[in-house]
């Protein structure tokens, strides 16, 4: 009740200041037109190509260009651990997301701005790119972000965590309130044991908080870009010595660059790098340096390469240049403005020279300080003697490597926290407002309703005199249930099965018995398409009506089964079954985490008690099967856990003939389908390698009218396409003169199947459960 109550004030107080934050971004904007051309992101609306269709990526937060350097080692092994994980990266600033572009493009599948800490710009980012996990660097404790990540199940974890000695007082004044946003988070894992104490100060629960060390120490350093213009300015340095002064600053009664200045002109042969810390800076850098006489040019403009000073007026470089200076000054030290990181040009080995301001960073000044591995001044005045200093003591340089060495490692016991949570997260989903409230209403309607009719059914339960094994999901929508139910018939034929379906899409309410062998007489308005498509497939007498129990009795009177699979029959509890084996869609697993209509839930997770096993289907099309794996333990912890993926076969046309699944690639064809997740469609033709020109969906088991064919058939025709490509399923359901109504067009259906890893394994747990006893020949 506290946590929702800080919640709502703080989207109150957002409200209130509303006002306020619109006249600061306006005078943002106005400083800096590029920050306008941010708005639609940190609104919230990122590119359509972003979409995920699964719960699947990473998102990784990092505010600045020190924080996306920080993690640019855990990215890479992130990636390294699992390729296919989409990893998406939001920056806060100009900088930051420029830093970002240039270090990360290739590496990441989107690098964004990060969202304004709106609860409807934070959902909307998660409805795009549906991370299973979300990773915030350093400080960035934002309510809304943390909330509505939480809120959809999806794992949470800030680590590099770091709060300086100046914001420490304002959080711990604070402690109340950050508790409960700081509490939201399943792991905290901060730099030094130091600045766990301080989180713990601060209100993070110290059950999830601790020590893994700075993700600094393991930067990678990377060469100067070989078409650089700054190489030009360096090989034009005739072997003179070189010193970089690196992120330069300014605070109210210093500017750094004065001091730059001043030491550059004491010292003689030498040539310099001046990199100020914000581009806001570089305006006036340059008409200090014009003022003071010296020759410099800018890396923009390159008009003098042989000129003795180069103002780096330009963003995400500069890390790269540490290799080919002599001794490195990092700026914001000599002004109080806590320091800047002196990992990067330590990693390269080189000589690097601080101010007396490194609070921001106070772990590792003091670690350098033991290893004597940096060189400390106390004023600017000193800073042209501590260049040639630094130049002097050769060992400076290797210490400052061999220390940095030393505190490495962070980035691997980072990636095992976060594929941890990322293996055990699997999200549900959330709708915009205000279809969220009114759906929400009617799902409780369908929460009483379904749990009466549960009740009901199970005060009815008839039992069959022979084995019956129910294949059944617990979502709405295609989970494969046709195709497992053709694997399983046709593997266990030797135990002459029969099936039990209640034939959606059909047009009738009758009984109707198909038996073991031609059934083409009967047409498919009476049967349904997937009672057709089994018997197709597999042979066996099926019996289809609503009532399973009649249907199986009638059916058993004239087939000889031994054992009998029912259909979609998780929530058909008025028929006695023997083994439940429930079905999970990898795409889909968990109905969005809600019942109908909000989400595609049948009835409440806790159902999933009742499976004596599981298969999740479609596994090999995501990377995270094992958090779906995750789940599905946490509401049955015993029941056997299997995968399946889709066999694409080949498609077969109206005219009988056969070819192979990457067949019309390249061709002009227009896809269409009624299934219940058309996106399982569409993903078999990308991995067949087929783009279609258009795509067409209709509802599951539509039945299509011939004025439907003649609309699709000339609207293909019109954009230029030569054939219609869809699923078995729906070739079922066409109109039987459907070629003459497409002509000239041709028609293929895909025929798939399903591989069923340790498909032994599961066959034999089925036939041990029902004691199902073979016919004694085989199929």
């Amino acid at each position: 009740m506290k946590r929702k109550a800080i919640f709502l004030l703080y989207r109150v107080l957002q409200t209130l200041a509303s006002p306020v934050f619109l006249f600061y971004f306006l005078l943002r904007g106005l400083r800096d037109p590029q920050y306008f051309s941010t708005l639609r992101q940190r609104c919230g609306e990122l590119p359509h190509s972003w979409q995920q269709t699964v719960s699947a990526s990473i998102w990784l937060h990092a505010v600045s260009v020190g924080e996306i350097l920080a993690a640019i080692p855990l990215i890479e092994e992130l990636k390294r651990r699992s390729p296919a994980t989409p990893v998406f990266v939001s920056t806060t600033t100009l900088a930051g997301h420029a830093a970002a572009f240039h270090r990360l493009t290739g590496k990441v599948d989107g690098v964004l701005f990060a969202p304004f800490d709106f609860v409807w710009a934070i959902r909307r980012v998660l409805r795009r790119i549906r991370p299973s996990v979300v990773v915030v660097l350093e400080t960035e404790i934002w309510p809304n972000l943390f909330r509505e990540t939480k809120r959809i199940g999806t794992g949470l974890l800030l680590v590099n965590g770091r709060i300086s000695d100046r914001a420490l007082p304002r959080y711990a004044r604070f402690a109340p309130l950050f508790s409960e946003v700081l509490g939201l988070c399943d792991r905290i894992i901060t730099q030094s044991d130091q600045m766990s104490q301080r989180f713990i100060a601060a209100g993070a629960p110290p059950a999830i908080t601790t020590t893994g060390g700075n993700l600094k120490y393991d930067f990678a350093p990377s060469a100067i870009a070989a078409d650089s213009p700054v190489l030009r300015f360096i090989r034009a340095g005739g072997g003179n010595p070189l010193w970089i002064a690196a992120s330069t600053a300014a605070d109210d009664d210093i500017a750094e660059e004065d001091f730059v200045i001043a030491a550059q002109k004491a010292l003689s042969g030498w040539r310099l790098i001046i990199a100020p810390r914000k581009p806001e800076r570089f305006e006036d850098t340059a008409r200090k340096l014009t003022e003071s006489g010296l020759r410099f040019t800018l890396r923009t403009a390159m008009m003098d390469p042989s000129a003795d000073i180069l103002l780096l007026d330009s963003i995400g470089e500069l890390s790269s240049l540490f290799g080919e200076a002599n001794v490195v000054f990092m700026g914001g030290t000599l002004a109080t403005r806590g320091g800047h990181n002196i990992l990067e040009p330590a990693i390269f080995g080189k000589p690097v020279i601080v101010g007396p301001h490194m609070e921001n960073f106070r772990d590792i000044a003091e670690h350098f300080a033991q290893q004597k591995a940096v060189l400390t001044i106390h004023s600017g005045q000193q800073l042209a003697a501590a260049v040639l200093a630094a130049f002097a003591d050769k060992g400076l340089g290797p210490r400052a490597q061999a220390a940095a060495a030393l505190q490495s490692g962070a980035s691997v016991r980072f990636a095992d926290s976060v594929m941890e949570s990322y293996r055990s997260s699997c999200p549900g989903e959330r709708r915009a407002q205000p279809q969220y409230a009114f759906l929400w209403s009617l799902s409780q309607i369908w929460r009483i309703a379904s749990a009466w009719d549960r009740r009901r059914k199970r005060a009815q339960v008839r039992t069959l005199p022979v084995p019956v094994v129910s294949i059944g999901n617990i979502t709405a929508g295609g989970t494969g249930k046709t195709p497992m139910a053709i694997e399983l018939l046709t593997g266990l034929a030797r135990f002459k099965p029969g099936l039990l379906t209640r034939g959606h899409g059909r047009h009738t309410r009758d009984i109707v018995l198909l038996p073991g062998d031609k059934a083409e007489d009967v047409p498919v308005l009476r049967t349904g398409d997937e009672a057709r498509l089994c018997h197709a497939a597999a042979h066996v007498p099926i019996g289809i009506g609503a009532d399973r129990y009649t249907a199986g009795t009638k059916l058993l009177a004239i087939a000889h089964a031994r054992i009998l699979f029912l259909d979609d029959g998780f929530q058909h509890l008025r028929l006695h079954r023997d083994f439940d084996l429930v079905l999970i869609d990898a795409l889909r697993p968990l109905g969005g985490g809600h019942l109908l209509p909000l989400g595609r839930l049948r009835e409440p997770l806790k159902g999933l008690a009742r499976a004596d096993a599981f298969v999740i289907t479609r596994a090999r099309e995501v990377p995270n099967v094992a958090a779906i794996e995750t789940a599905l333990r946490h509401y049955n912890p015993t029941a056997p856990i299997f995968h399946a993926s889709t066999e694409l076969r080949e498609w077969v046309g109206a005219d009988g003939s056969r070819t192979s699944p990457s067949a019309f690639k390249g061709t002009d064809a227009v896809a269409f389908c009624g299934l219940g997740n058309p996106e399982a469609f569409w993903r078999s033709l990308r991995r067949c390698g087929i783009e279609p020109m258009a795509c067409h969906t209709w509802e599951d088991h539509h039945r299509y009218k011939p004025a439907e064919l003649r609309r699709l058939a000339r609207h293909s025709a019109d954009a230029g396409a030569t054939t219609l490509l869809t699923t078995a399923k729906d070739a079922v359901n066409l109109d039987p003169d459907y070629r003459s109504i497409i002509a000239p067009l041709q028609l293929y259906w895909l025929e798939i199947g399903l591989q069923i890893d340790r498909r032994e394994e599961l066959e034999a747990l089925i036939i041990s459960r029902t004691a199902v006893q073979s016919s004694g020949f085989a199929e």
